[in-house]
Formats: structure tokens, C-alpha cells, sequence
């Protein structure tokens, strides 16, 4: 791994990392809500549903949960929702009929996945313009991220119901 400079380049590096990271993540929230917007949903319901066509089958409310970091309640009025606008449906458990699975609706999803489709090709063209370690880092970057911000999550949500 590099060394860590100190020098006062490294200062002025880290202040404009400050700000161009309040610009990106500004401006992928408000990608999210565009997206969102043109699809008609919620942006939470928008990533709820990306989440949801990751895992391998039909998840409970419990798992929606876990996956969004909302408490159970909020979980299930989101199922509400995208049960609503046809993008997922509820069935029981055949193995243990007290559970209640939320599966997606593979025609909703094809439409979900046609709109990222369109848009992926930006976003393939730009990744394009990497070498492969570059690549590598931006996935590290990207799963230290994902990490940081569940832990994140986890800490302001416990300072909200402490």
C-alpha cells in the first residue's frame, strides 16, 4: 500500500476530496430520485427493488428489512407500495405457512431492468476509460462503501431510538 504523505498536497487533496464526495453523493441522490421519478416510484422503493433482484428468490418482509436498514414496519409499507405499483407480490411460505414471502414480478422487473439498461451504457463508456486497477480500486473503493455506510446506518439509527 502507498505511503501517506503528510505534506500540506496531501491537505489540499483531502479538502477537495471532501468536496467533490458531497458533489457525488449529491449528485447520485439526485440521479436515484430522477430515475425514480420516471418510473414512478419512491427512491427508497427504486433501491429496495435493485436490492431485491440481487438475492436469489423470494425474501421475507424481515429480509427487506435487513436489505434497506428500515425497521420492519417501514419495510412492509414499502412491500405496500411496490405490491401496489405490481413490482412485487406476497405469498405464503409453503414450508412454514406463518411466513409471508415477497417475490419480485419477473415482467415489472424486465421493465426495471430495461430503464438501467439504457442508462448503463454512460456508465459502461466511462468505466471503459479505466486500466484494470483502476477498476480493481473503484470496487474495493466502492465494497469499503457499502461497509461503512451500513455501520453508519446502524449508528445514527440507534442514537434516533436511543
Amino acid at each position: 500500500m502507498p505511503q501517506k504523505s503528510t505534506a500540506p498536497g496531501r491537505r489540499a487533496l483531502l479538502a477537495e476530496l471532501a468536496v467533490t464526495s458531497r458533489r457525488y453523493m449529491a449528485s447520485y441522490a439526485l440521479f436515484n430520485q430522477a430515475v425514480a421519478d420516471h418510473l414512478r416510484l419512491h427512491p427508497t422503493d427504486l433501491q429496495c427493488l435493485n436490492l431485491l433482484g440481487l438475492e436469489a428468490g423470494a425474501v421475507t418482509t424481515g429480509r427487506v428489512a435487513e436489505l434497506t436498514g428500515l425497521t420492519t414496519g417501514s419495510a412492509t409499507r414499502l412491500v405496500d407500495r411496490l405490491e401496489r405499483a405490481g413490482y412485487v407480490t406476497r405469498t405464503r411460505d409453503t414450508e412454514d405457512r406463518r411466513r409471508v414471502l415477497v417475490a419480485t414480478v419477473p415482467e415489472r422487473m424486465a421493465e426495471f431492468g430495461a430503464v438501467w439498461e439504457r442508462l448503463n451504457g454512460g456508465w459502461a463508456a466511462l468505466f471503459e476509460t479505466y486500466d484494470d486497477d483502476e477498476v480493481a480500486f473503484l470496487i474495493a473503493h466502492m465494497r469499503r462503501t457499502v461497509e461503512l455506510s451500513a455501520g453508519q446506518i446502524e449508528g445514527l439509527r440507534r442514537e434516533d431510538a436511543g
